[in-house]
């Protein structure tokens, strides 16, 4: 696996972004996973829309995402890595979310770049290499 997205990156996805889209034609789907967090995360708030053609039509597109992409599993690997970056980021002072952290744990384990439009957030993270795929930026 070569990129790990970022909940962000899958919405963007679900929501048809051309830019985003290409990116990934290019990268090939064999290269791209999507962590057991990020399914979370869209499935809560998929769950939090009222009832509507949207969410419907949200829905059918996650469900297409899922189908295409492999899963990043939440290994022994990742929680190593999850608890190492959440000491180190707390004694910097520079807090990050659970989630994000597991993302970034996700990526971290796996050697691979995280995909991420939250670049700033993201970067407080150790080691870790980021791309947007929407604006091209890359840190790391």
């Amino acid at each position: 696996m070569r990129y790990v997205l970022d909940t962000n990156a899958v919405c963007a996805l679900m929501k048809g972004d051309a830019i985003v889209l290409g990116r990934l034609d290019r990268a090939g789907r064999q290269g791209v996973a999507m962590p057991q967090p990020v399914l979370a995360e869209l499935a809560y708030g998929l769950s939090r829309l009222p009832r509507s053609k949207r969410k419907e039509r949200l829905r059918r597109r996650f469900d297409r995402i899922r189908g295409e992409l492999a899963r990043s599993s939440w290994t022994d690997e990742v929680s190593e890595r999850f608890g190492e970056i959440k000491a180190e980021l707390e004694r910097r002072g520079a807090r990050v979310e659970d989630f994000d952290l597991a993302i970034a744990a996700h990526a971290l384990a796996a050697g691979a770049t995280l995909v991420t439009a939250n670049l700033s957030h993201m970067a407080r993270v150790p080691g870790i290499e980021i791309q947007d795929w929407a604006s091209g930026e890359t840190t790391g």
